[in-house]
């Protein structure tokens, strides 16, 4: 994960490597994702999340698009 002051300084990055501009997320994005993803983890009954638990975590958070898209 790189962290960028915005989306300029993304694109300048990505155009100085000669690399294509992948997917990007907040840092409020960031928080939410990793508060669903681990705030059960310590419970016992933990399990591992299902594939459609996982996209709805994603989507919940606004992350969209084929990038996203866990089934390709």
């Amino acid at each position: 994960m790189l962290l960028f002051r915005g989306e300029e300084h993304i694109d300048r990055w990505c155009q100085s490597r000669d690399i294509k501009r992948g997917a990007t997320l907040t840092p409020e994005q960031g928080w939410q994702l990793a508060d669903g993803w681990y705030k059960e983890k310590l419970k016992p009954e933990w399990r591992r999340h299902t594939l459609e638990e996982t996209e709805a975590l994603l989507a919940s958070v606004g992350l969209i698009g084929s990038f996203w898209n866990l089934r390709d």
